[in-house]
């Protein structure tokens, strides 16, 4: 998925459990970026680009994500748009989705207190070592070697977009051109997959995805963003540590 992906697992299980919980989510992760990858020719994504496979013939999972991509185009008035790079890319709701799967299968199997990161991305279950909340910084915008708030989370997750890492990467699928006016768009909720595609689509919308991001606190995703000038934003019920 052109990241690198941290596991934590906090249980109290004996060791050689924790190495086999671990394993099977590196080969579940895995098995995602082997199918929805853009990169690699033989991927279900790449094939069904080229019209290789209808998608009948393709797995639920990747229906699953056309159906969720479909919802959340709809949701964020286009401005989360798989299609906007003229051809399909569900990369930014996958990463989440994947971690988001992760999570759940680690809990089934019965691992309860565990942490997933990926590029931005986490999804924390339980709570972290010691029996305290997991605590996770956002990086300052400018300054790499600074943090721009810590977070306090439990149960839930949390996914960062911006621009100061990849330069303009994201873009104004209504407009065609790169996104503007938001450096950082930081999102706290119970699904990492939703979070993730709110925190993309408030960077694409620019400025006016701040009355946008407020409009999901009803939904249980509270919000953080640092604007291109500096001005820094927080919902009211972001869990911060003071």
């Amino acid at each position: 998925m052109g990241t690198v992906v941290s596991i934590e697992l906090a249980d109290d299980l004996p060791p050689e459990r924790l190495v086999e919980l671990v394993g099977s989510t590196c080969a579940w992760l895995h098995e995602v970026d082997a199918r929805f990858s853009t990169y690699r020719d033989d991927s279900e994504v790449c094939r069904f680009r080229r019209g290789e496979i209808a998608l009948a013939d393709c797995s639920d999972d990747f229906r699953h994500v056309l159906d969720r991509c479909a919802d959340l185009w709809r949701d964020t008035g286009g401005y989360f748009d798989a299609n906007g790079g003229g051809a399909l890319d569900p990369s930014g709701y996958v990463k989440g989705w994947s971690v988001e799967v992760a999570s759940r299968r680690l809990a089934d199997a019965g691992s309860i207190r565990h942490y997933i990161g990926a590029g931005g991305d986490i999804r924390m279950r339980g709570s972290g070592p010691g029996g305290r909340p997991w605590r996770v910084g956002v990086r300052h915008p400018w300054e790499a070697d600074q943090l721009a708030w810590v977070l306090s989370v439990t149960d839930g997750a949390v996914a960062t977009s911006g621009t100061y890492e990849r330069g303009a990467h994201v873009w104004n699928p209504l407009t065609g051109k790169p996104a503007e006016g938001l450096r950082s768009v930081t999102v706290v909720g119970p699904d990492l997959a939703v979070a993730d595609a709110y925190a993309t689509a408030a960077l694409a919308m620019g400025e006016s995805g701040l009355a946008w991001l407020a409009q999901r606190i009803d939904e249980g995703y509270e919000s953080a963003a640092v604007t291109d000038d500096g001005r820094a934003f927080t919902s009211p019920g972001l869990p911060t540590v003071d």
